[in-house]
């Protein structure tokens, strides 16, 4: 069992950058795809983005790609999500989460089996 714990949310300006990391124990991040997804208030949790095992490839949603970026530290086992020139709609819980055995870019829900407690992004007009 993977634990995951993200950080580095906040409130910050329009335009505004921030990054949040997901650290994570009992599994190393380069063995499986690590993502990030996000969550507004009464929306559906969604995709934002995701590393494939290795940190080879990324993939993103089309509404952060060009502003956010996806890296990981095997040394420090951790994750990271680099976003710049956020906008107000970006506001939302991030959360980190560990995706299936063999999967290469998962995007849905349901190809993740371990998720973190979510750190909050406020981005303010």
């Amino acid at each position: 069992q993977v634990q995951l714990v993200e950080s580095g949310g906040g409130l910050v300006q329009a335009g505004g950058s921030l990054r949040l990391s997901c650290a994570a124990s009992g599994r190393a991040v380069s063995s499986y795809a690590m993502g990030w997804f996000r969550q507004a208030p009464a929306k559906e949790r969604e995709f934002v983005s995701v590393i494939s095992a290795g940190g080879t490839a990324g993939d993103y949603a089309d509404s952060v790609k060009g502003r956010f970026t996806i890296s990981e530290n095997n040394a420090k086992n951790t994750v990271y999500l680099q976003m710049n020139n956020l906008k107000p709609e970006d506001t939302a819980v991030y959360y980190c989460a560990a995706a299936r055995q063999r999967l290469r870019l998962p995007r849905k829900l349901d190809e993740y089996d371990n998720w973190g407690q979510g750190t909050q992004v406020t981005v303010s007009s």
